[in-house]
């Protein structure tokens, strides 16, 4: 069976069979199925009520964070977003009632944000559906497969950078 891909590789060799379009096999492919999944994605989050980088940081203190929370600071590193984008999800999530957020008393520059109640059952509840969501959409692959294609993503994300620490700085 042949995907949409396939007909843009067939057409590439036709037009310019000179070139190798195989990296547009890959990194099509890759496009394609973010754009899929996301859509899909989307669909659990609005179920409880949330946009995507809402379940990001919500997700990102319920596994991160220690009980007492994390600076804003390193909560935007985590979430691999700009300090501003984390203020706008901060900020709805706070008037939703699901993080707090408090000034430090000797560093008012530095502010701790952690879930409150509310919001880690929200978290609770809606990481567990996002991870039935998830099993769903890579059912058609054997566990072998899964695994297979985690390691190969891991190995290129690592040869374009995508290094992590073990513990996101605390500040």
């Amino acid at each position: 069976m042949r995907d949409a891909v396939d007909r843009i590789l067939r057409q590439w060799a036709h037009a310019r069979p000179d070139l190798d379009p195989a990296p547009m096999g890959v990194l099509g492919r890759l496009t394609r199925l973010t754009r899929l999944t996301e859509a899909r994605l989307k669909t659990v989050f609005a179920q409880y009520g949330l946009e995507r980088g809402e379940f990001d940081v919500l997700a990102t203190l319920r596994r991160a964070a220690a009980p007492t929370g994390m600076t804003a600071g390193a909560l935007a590193r985590a979430s691999m977003v700009t300090s501003g984008a984390v203020t706008n999800r901060l900020d709805r999530l706070e008037a939703k009632g699901h993080i707090t957020r408090r000034t430090d008393p000797h560093n008012r520059r530095t502010v701790t944000v952690a879930l409150t109640p509310q919001g880690r059952d929200l978290i609770d509840r809606a990481v567990a559906a996002h991870l039935d969501n998830e099993h769903r959409l890579l059912a058609a692959l054997t566990p072998h497969q899964r695994d297979e294609l985690a390691h190969t993503l891991r190995t290129l994300l690592l040869s374009l950078g995508d290094t992590a620490d073990d513990e996101p700085p605390q500040d």
